[in-house]
């Protein structure tokens, strides 16, 4: 039987990078899925690749800002009319933000980055998690970044943003476990998505690939990680072998967040 036979999946930042692999890997394992973007042409075309890929998959896209509380309620909302019920939700779209110290960060960027990173996570888990204490069951899987657990040169807000979203996976796991709902957090480091690419060009504009050629030899496994091999982890966040993991931020970096 396959992992995620039957169950219902949430997935935010659905349309590209992180989101799009695990939405493919969990369709792979069976789920149903709800995949949520702001961004409504890609958002379509990762359904038209989906839907190519995995005819049989039950797929519903809804377009939605997650740093919008109405938003972030309509789409629980209608995948709870939908389904009548939410197995999984990967709480998983975010943004970097721009580059810049501390002082000269303006306010405008900086509450962007918050609202999405950390607001839009909890809007998420403060309308999901009813949903899954009326079934005793549940699995939620924050995305938090190796900016989470350490600090990271010029982006202040981001890493804030990051350090909150493991709190609060932490202590959601302390007051829901009794009702059956597992929360735990991914803290990916550079993984080969859209955003890391963005900020290799930040970092070094004439030569993006000599900045990301730089960053690998950094790691102790010398290369970058693939989106799949974060999905991959995510599944089994959200899947029945994961029953005793709780509160946890997993760290996915080949390692380098362990250096001094």
């Amino acid at each position: 039987m396959k992992k995620l036979e039957g169950k219902v999946i949430v997935i935010t930042g659905a349309a590209m990078g992180l989101g799009l692999s695990t939405a493919v890997e969990c369709a792979k394992e069976g789920a149903k899925l709800v995949l949520v973007d702001y961004n409504d042409q890609a958002l379509g075309e990762a359904k038209s690749q989906l839907s190519a890929e995995f005819p049989d998959a039950g797929i519903m896209i809804i377009t939605a800002d997650v740093s919008d509380e109405s938003q972030v309620k309509a789409y629980v909302d209608q995948t709870f009319s939908a389904f009548g019920r939410i197995d999984g939700f990967y709480n998983n779209a975010g943004i970097e933000g721009k580059q810049a110290k501390l002082a000269d960060y303006d306010m405008e960027s900086f509450k962007k980055v918050v609202d999405i990173n950390l607001m839009g996570v909890y809007y998420g888990m403060r309308y999901v998690i009813p949903i899954m204490q009326s079934q005793k069951s549940g699995r939620i899987v924050n995305a938090t970044s190796v900016g989470g657990i350490r600090g990271v040169l010029n982006e202040g807000p981001y890493v804030a943003s990051k350090h909150a979203v493991s709190g609060l996976t932490k202590t959601a796991a302390l007051e829901y476990a009794q009702d059956g709902i597992l929360v735990n957090a991914i803290a990916p480091g550079a993984i080969l998505t859209p955003m890391v690419e963005e900020a290799f060009k930040q970092m070094n504009p004439q030569d993006p690939k000599q900045a990301e050629e730089a960053f690998s030899q950094q790691n102790p496994s010398k290369r970058l990680g693939l989106p799949v091999e974060v999905a991959k982890l995510v599944v089994f966040l959200m899947s029945d072998d994961c029953a005793y993991v709780n509160g946890q931020i997993i760290a996915i970096d080949g390692g380098q967040s362990n250096a001094y």
